[in-house]
């Protein structure tokens, strides 16, 4: 699945839509960034609504593909920006960090390589 097909799956809007749209490797979801550098793995998503510019930055540091912010998290400009240079896809749902998951895992678990 890739990242334009996770959002469509999720109902998500695209918020940053100048990236590549690669297919998912997996996802984690948190909100602690610390623990997002120490277990998110490449190419994955990231659910979360941690929705400021450290985010960016700890998403690119594990080369994470895109942000998927929940809970219709109001966004700030910078973090766009940054990951619109960082080409980091950014989405946001109404849904809540459980629901994401799980809809995601239903389908890359059946999937693991995209």
């Amino acid at each position: 699945m890739t990242v334009r097909e996770a959002a469509a799956l999720l109902g998500a809007e695209i918020l940053q839509g100048d990236f590549e749209d690669l297919p998912l490797t997996g996802a984690y979801t948190s909100d602690l960034l610390s623990d997002v550098m120490a277990h998110a793995k490449d190419g994955g998503a990231l659910i979360t609504i941690q929705a400021h510019k450290n985010t960016v930055a700890v998403a690119s540091l594990v080369n994470v593909t895109a942000i998927i912010l929940c809970n219709n998290r109001p966004i700030q400009d910078d973090m766009l920006e940054a990951a619109k240079d960082e080409g980091i896809a950014v989405m946001r749902t109404r849904e809540n960090q459980y629901t994401v998951s799980g809809k995601l895992y239903a389908v890359l678990a059946k999937n693991p390589s995209g």
